[in-house]
């Protein structure tokens, strides 16, 4: 392993309030790379509630950082904040999650004008042409997985195990009709097995691939609301053309390619570890094979020769931050490259966490992750250009 040690990392928000992004497979950066979005809250020591506010936040990196506030939202969590990113296909608009009256929406807002448009369901992942959405039940997801879903609302299904009437919906950007495409019921029927007796069940993590012909997403139970079981599906943008991924326990994912996925997973054959899997067959490969031996949040540079990523912190809290060469010659060690490391701070644990989440910016040229090393929730931004130009 090589360690990359004149790499700085700049601060690109200040206190006195905090500042972060949330997850990492959304476009933080603007298409020319100049603008970055965020959030900025008041507190970061507790869960939010329905009546916490988070303000959206626009940063010029070619004016010292100066931040801009061009709105707020009432829909939003510390892992994965209020789906804010820079909406495809346009220069100025920002599309997030907020909460009016009795329902969860998203907002398209254009940052130079302010005009906005409202649609009527919240998004999760966006088509890579902005034509697009898919959505699901943030309300269900704030109580079967805490720290995931907003507050605010209550699950019409809370009652139902597996609801018929619920699961994943796809949503026209343009003109925001909708409609339901997986239903939690169809899954929990699909293949069941012992363990989804008695179970509760939702849907999370949606994720177009590039050329938006299909989506990801994982299909989860539980029957003592702490632990879970976890299957991974493929499908078509319509939900039709289902295919189960054939791993185990999948947690963060991020596709390589239209026709490839990386997701940190179990198989009996690897064991835990980056598995590399192509869709609608049952091809899995191992990655970085005893280097890459931590989960963490996982992204291709724009090239796909790099993949950037991180890990949970160890004992001593002590987190990496890394790349890892996708392409070329020479053996796993040489091509796991450590950025830095930073350190997570003992107050910052299980719900109300910050996890660096790295981002790409659009030139593959710098990254930008959340981190508390400083001893609050702050953004930072990495040139990594000379590395990947390696």
């Amino acid at each position: 392993m090589r360690s990359a040690e004149s790499l700085v990392a700049h601060r690109v928000t200040n206190g006195p309030r905090a500042h972060f992004f949330g997850y990492y497979d959304k476009n933080q950066w603007d298409p020319s790379d100049r603008y970055l979005v965020g959030l900025e809250t008041d507190f970061e020591d507790r869960q939010p509630t329905a009546n916490d506010v988070a303000r959206i936040v626009r940063i010029d990196t070619h004016d010292t950082f100066r931040l801009d506030v061009v709105a707020e939202t009432r829909s939003w969590c510390w892992q994965q904040g209020c789906m804010l990113q820079w909406l495809p296909g346009s220069a100025d608009e920002i599309i997030y999650n907020d909460r009016i009256g009795d329902r969860f929406v998203s907002v398209v807002l254009s940052t130079s004008t302010g005009r906005r448009r409202v649609l009527p369901r919240p998004v999760y992942t966006v088509s890579g042409d902005g034509t697009q959405a898919l959505s699901l039940n943030f309300a269900r997801l704030a109580t079967t997985r805490p720290g995931y879903g907003y507050e605010g609302l209550i699950d019409q299904w809370a009652a139902d195990a597996h609801p018929a009437s619920d699961g994943i919906y796809r949503m026209d950007l343009a003109t925001g009709d909708h409609e339901l495409i997986v239903s939690i019921d169809a899954l929990a029927r699909l293949d069941a097995d012992e363990t989804m007796v008695g179970a509760n069940h939702w849907v999370n993590h949606l994720l177009y691939n590039p050329s938006t012909r299909r989506f990801i997403f994982l299909h989860r139970w539980s029957r003592d609301g702490r632990s879970f079981r976890t299957r991974m599906y493929t499908a078509g943008t319509d939900g039709s053309d289902l295919h189960r991924v054939p791993i185990q326990d999948a947690s963060h994912f991020i596709w390589f390619g239209d026709e490839k996925i990386i997701v940190w997973a179990r198989t009996d054959r690897f064991g835990n570890a980056y598995h590399v899997c192509r869709d609608r067959t049952d091809k899995v490969d191992v990655l970085g094979a005893g280097i890459l031996t931590k989960n963490g949040h996982c992204t291709v540079s724009p090239d796909e020769k790099w993949m950037l990523t991180d890990e949970y912190p160890d004992g001593k809290g002590d987190r990496p931050l890394l790349l890892y060469r996708l392409s070329g010659q020479g053996p796993d060690e040489e091509r796991r490259l450590e950025l830095g490391n930073f350190r997570s701070l003992p107050q910052y644990r299980g719900e109300i966490r910050c996890d660096l989440h790295p981002r790409w910016n659009r030139a593959g040229t710098a990254v930008c992750f959340d981190s508390v090393h400083e001893g609050q929730r702050q953004m930072y931004v990495m040139d990594v250009a000379a590395l990947v130009a390696q």
